[in-house]
């Protein structure tokens, strides 16, 4: 296209103004720079539009007929650029969505009615995996991660944040025993993931540090998995709120331990290539000061190599340390 947009307004409104300073006013410029417009134009057309005099301005035969074609080009760019504000204001199309599985069976899966009522144009297809992808190759608009958000050129944000706890039926306690150390979770059949290691360092305090790192007697790729295999008695099991609230709240789970907050992170959408962590390192922001929270923590962490379990805080009243922490955030493509 040799035209350009500005150069074809100018020359339609010098056709309905009746003028070059007519035009210019309606167009907020100054009268010489219509005319130069139309001077280019008509350059690049290698014809001549108008006819100028001193009194007024004709069409050619020419003008007359790109006239009718440049108001059907000026048309069709306005009706686009309506249709896009339209979309910005009900969003439609395709929506491709990824998750690792247990963060899409418990916490994505529950939200779809309602987004499907409040945004019935959008066509969803939500993806489950357990490892990176990368999104442009899926073709993936939003992908969700929990975990520590590494370097990355992707556009990601929190989400929320999630607290651990280590966890096992009632039935694998009452056949084994309730550990009363950390030491004493190596006598005990621990649940932990293939892949990465980092998901087998649990949050507990004991003599050599504030990570635990487990050997597992039975391992598996995803964090369903090991949530259903601890509900039947496997063993002990280290996994986020979200993943446990309605078991906890049936009375399916009993605590080990329980410690506080370990930070973590979560990452995700459009073309990502992070590895999939559940919550285990850095933390989310909050509005009490980093002195205050290191305050708070010293008063209540628990003397090392003893579990410790925090009573959940009644109802109306506020627990005494900062929440928890699996940051999530999602992320878009380049």
């Amino acid at each position: 296209m040799k035209s350009t947009l500005d150069e074809l307004l100018a020359f339609i409104h010098v056709v309905d103004g009746g003028s070059i300073t007519a035009a210019a006013e309606q167009l907020a410029q100054t009268t010489s720079g219509i005319s130069r417009a139309l001077g280019r134009l008509e350059t690049k057309l290698e014809t001549t539009l108008l006819r100028r005099t001193t009194r007024r301005l004709e069409l050619t035969e020419e003008g007359q007929v790109f006239l009718g074609r440049a108001r059907r080009i000026v048309a069709a760019v306005d009706e686009a650029e309506e249709q896009m504000a339209l979309r910005r204001q009900q969003p439609a199309g395709r929506l491709r969505v990824n998750a690792a599985a247990p963060f899409m069976l418990h916490v994505v899966v529950p939200l779809i009615e309602d987004f499907r009522r409040q945004y019935p144009q959008i066509q969803l297809e939500l993806h489950s995996s357990e490892r990176i992808i990368d999104l442009l190759e899926q073709r993936t608009d939003v992908a969700i991660r929990i975990g520590a958000l590494r370097d990355s050129s992707l556009h990601a944000r929190p989400l929320g944040s999630n607290r651990l706890r280590v966890l096992a039926s009632p039935a694998y306690l009452a056949a084994h025993g309730t550990p009363q150390s950390v030491e004493a979770l190596a006598g005990h059949s621990l649940l932990g993931f293939t892949q990465p290691d980092s998901l087998n360092h649990w949050p507990l305090r004991h003599a050599l540090g504030d990570s635990l790192a487990i050997s597992p007697s039975l391992v598996a790729s995803s964090g369903e998995t090991l949530r259903q295999l601890a509900l039947a008695g496997a063993g002990v099991v280290c996994l986020a709120d979200f993943m446990t609230r309605g078991d906890r709240a049936r009375g399916g789970w009993c605590s080990c331990c329980h410690r506080p907050p370990s930070r973590c992170a979560r990452r995700s959408t459009r073309c990502t290539t992070a590895t999939p962590r559940w919550p285990r390192a850095s933390a989310a922001s909050s509005t009490t000061s980093p002195a205050a929270s290191a305050r708070a923590a010293s008063r209540s962490r628990p003397p090392a190599g003893r579990l410790w379990h925090r009573p959940a805080p009644r109802r109306g009243r506020a627990s005494g340390g900062r929440p928890p922490a699996a940051r999530t955030a999602t992320a878009a493509a380049r």
